[in-house]
C-alpha cells in the first residue's frame, strides 16, 4: 500500500470489522480518490464518482443522525475545498462527519458514533 493515509484506513478497517462484525458490510469505502489515467478518470466521472467525497461511510443510523461519514488525513495533509464542501452538504442532510488522523482518534470517533 503506498499512502500512510491509506494504511491508517486499513488498521481502521481491520479494528472496526473485529469490533463490530455485525456492521462490516455497513461500514465501506468510497473509491474516490488515487492517480488515474485520463480514460480512466473520464470513465469513473461519467459513472458518478464526485470529488470530495469523503473515504468512508458507515450506513447506520445512530442519535439523530443517518450515517456517519470518516475522512482520513495523515501528518500535515489537509482537507482540500472539496472535501470541506462535501463534509458540510453532508452535515446539512442529517449524517454525522468526521476527520480522523490517527488509529486511536478513528476508534474513538466509531466507539462514540455508535454507544
Amino acid at each position: 500500500m503506498k499512502s500512510q493515509e491509506g494504511k491508517l484506513q486499513a488498521e481502521c478497517f481491520k479494528w472496526f470489522r473485529y469490533a463490530y462484525p455485525k456492521y462490516k458490510k455497513l461500514y465501506y469505502a468510497i473509491p474516490n480518490g488515487g492517480s488515474r489515467n485520463k480514460i480512466e478518470a473520464k470513465n469513473l466521472k461519467l459513472q458518478g464518482v464526485v470529488p470530495g467525497v469523503s473515504d468512508t461511510c458507515l450506513a447506520v443510523p445512530r442519535n439523530g443522525y443517518h450515517g456517519l461519514y470518516v475522512e482520513f488525513k495523515y501528518g500535515k495533509n489537509d482537507l482540500s475545498d472539496e472535501q470541506e464542501e462535501f463534509l458540510q452538504e453532508v452535515k446539512e442532510q442529517g449524517y454525522a462527519t468526521a476527520v480522523v488522523w490517527s488509529y486511536d482518534e478513528f476508534e474513538k470517533v466509531i466507539t462514540e458514533y455508535l454507544k
